[in-house]
């Protein structure tokens, strides 16, 4: 489930590994890129994590962010 809190959208992903994880990060790269609205995020092992705001709109959570974060909850499914 995403958390917003402190203008960000947030959520962990757990992988069985590496591979797995990066193979995810990809996915989520052309979505972002499709969006033109590209996340924060980090991967350490098998655990990504994504903060989602809107920079334009004054680093707020936006509608903008929360289309992203469905369509990224799609591919985790």
């Amino acid at each position: 489930m995403w958390k917003q809190e402190k203008n960000k959208l947030t959520k962990n992903f757990v992988f069985k590994d590496f591979v797995e994880a990066f193979g995810f990060m990809t996915k989520v790269a052309l979505l972002a890129e499709k969006h033109n609205h590209h996340p924060f995020w980090t991967n350490v092992y098998n655990k990504v994590t994504i903060e989602l705001n809107t920079h334009d709109a004054g680093d707020i959570v936006t509608e903008k962010d929360h289309a992203l974060a469905k369509e990224i909850d799609q591919l985790k499914a």
